[in-house]
This record gives structure tokens, sequence and C-alpha cells, in this order.
């Protein structure tokens, strides 16, 4: 039976899987699938929509995640609406039978006149109303007469990969390393990572940036988001949840297998998302716009995104 969501309860079905999902991690170390929705193929591995050529971006892209790999759905990143299946089958029913679609958040700004308030001029203003609405898309598994997305191996990742490499130095952080810990320092505004020999794989090695530099993004030279928050405190938490979205989202671009760097956090975040069901929306936004910092700094933002923002 295909879920009907309203833009308020979306959210909290949402929370409700990742609660669970982090509850089955603490019981039996399972990954929660937003942090490998993929294997990586050495490509950008977030949500996508082919015949726009855009991400779904923010909760959307935590949501496609969460669900991709749940079995009801399809097993692709790419997902199209019944119109655009239409559109590019060329079939008057597209669907393959029992297949069920999937409500995602369309947000953006609207521009209106502002009758009641005007410049010196006499010339109207305008003011801001956001609009944010429901629709639903289908995996492209789902969809008759179109050829499976090619699936690779995953590949082996040399022990240092140049792009990634290039990425990393691109956003002109200063990152110190060596040591047995990584963290964001916002007083001197660097970060400290150990030695890439220290890591068991490459891919924690990056995490590990990846992580870190979603808390740089944070800084008030930057967005603005870090508030000195003491350890252990519910929005400390909060801040380490989008950093670890963050991650995820930054691994997926960079064609990444993730892991969640701080397990330790995961009570907290419990406890986060428990007392708000709109603690996720705010996070994926967050950490979206951590994302699109590092891709407009760096210079590999090919497109715009389909982006839900809390």
């Amino acid at each position: 039976m295909t879920m009907n969501y309203t833009t308020t309860n979306i959210a909290q079905a949402i929370t409700d899987k990742i609660i669970a999902e982090l509850e089955k991690h603490q019981q039996d170390g399972t990954l929660p699938s937003w942090v490998k929705p993929w294997n990586a193929t050495g490509s950008d591995a977030r949500p996508y929509n082919p015949m726009t050529k855009n991400h779904y971006n923010g909760v959307n892209w935590l949501w496609l995640s969460l669900l991709q790999n749940s079995g009801d759905y399809g097993s692709s990143n790419e997902w199209l609406t019944y119109k655009q299946a239409q559109t590019v089958t060329g079939l008057d029913k597209p669907i393959k039978a029992g297949s069920k679609s999937v409500q995602v958040i369309f947000y953006k700004t609207l521009l209106i006149k502002d009758k009641t308030a005007t410049s010196d001029t006499g010339a109207d203003k305008t003011k801001k109303i956001p609009m944010m609405k429901i629709y639903r898309v289908f995996n492209r598994d789902c969809i008759e007469g179109l050829e499976a997305p090619i699936v690779t191996e995953p590949r082996a990742i040399p022990e240092r990969n140049q792009s990634i490499e290039d990425f990393i130095k691109a956003t002109k952080a200063e990152i110190n390393f060596g040591g047995a810990r990584a963290f964001y320092n916002p007083s001197i505004d660097t970060i400290q990572v150990p030695n890439l020999e220290d890591f068991k794989t490459v891919e924690d090695y990056y995490s590990t940036i990846a992580h870190e530099l979603t808390h740089w993004t944070g800084s008030e030279a930057r967005l603005n988001r870090l508030k000195g928050d003491s350890f252990g405190s519910e929005s400390y938490a909060f801040e380490e949840l989008v950093a670890e979205l963050g991650s995820a989202m930054v691994n997926a671009k960079l064609g990444l297998d993730g892991k969640l760097q701080h397990v330790e956090y995961i009570g907290s975040w419990l406890k986060v998302l428990k007392n708000d069901s709109k603690a996720i929306l705010k996070a994926s936004a967050l950490a979206q716009k951590a994302l699109d910092y590092l891709e407009n700094i760096t210079g590999t933002k090919t497109n715009k995104s389909y982006t839900a923002t809390a």
C-alpha cells in the first residue's frame, strides 16, 4: 500500500526510520543505509533525476537513500516522476505492476508583491513566501522499457585518490596530520586528522576528513553554524549529526563507501530525533548547505538541485 504523507508527517516518517536504523546499529553494528546506500563506483552516487540532470538533495537525498535498498522501491540511484517516465519510455503506463512510488519534498521561495508596504518611491515591494509541496517519484528499476543501469564492481581505491586529494586541497582548509584524534578546532580554524597509515582503510581516512570539513564549514567566517556548544549537550550532538550527514553526502559525491565516524553519539542523536520530529529536516538541510559550500569553493558543483529546507 502506497504511503501518503503531508509535509509535516513525512518528517516524522523519515525520523522514525532513522531512529530504527540507529537503534539497529546499537544492537548489531549494522551501518545505517544512508552511510553506504550504494557500492562505490568512482562516480557521484547521490539520488538523481536523469531527465532534469539534477540531484535530489537535503532531506530528499536522505529519504531516497534510506528507501533505495529497502527491497521495496528498486536499487537504482535514478528517480523519475510518472510524467517523466511516460516521456522517456513513450508508454502510457510506464510503471511495472506492483511498483511503489516514493513521496519527496519540493521546496522553493516565491517572490510576490507586498501591497501593504511600499517604498519611498511608491513602487510595490516584494516579500518572500516559502512554498513546500510533496510529489511522487519512481525508481528507475520500476519503469518499463529502460535498461538497467550499468553496475560495476566496487573499485579498489588506491592508497591515495588524486581526484579526492584535489577536492580536499581545493577547499583551502588548513589540515594538520598526526596524533590520535580527529577534530576541528574553531578557535584557530584548523582541522586535525591522524596520518593515513593509522586508518584501517583509505575510505575511513577520507570519510573522517569529510566529517571534519563539514564542521569546518560551520565557522563564523563561513556558514556561521557553530555556536560553541558544550560537549555532551543536545545541540552538540545535533552538530555531530549534521557533520555525519555532511560526510555521507561528500562520500556519495566522491564515490566513496562511508562509515559512521562517531558511533558514540548514537544515543545522543536518538534523543535529539525523538524530541523533535523536524530535527532530521533541519540537520539534513544544514548538511546540504555544507556540501553546497564545499562544492562552490572547490568548483565542483555541476548543477542545481531539488532541495528541501526545514
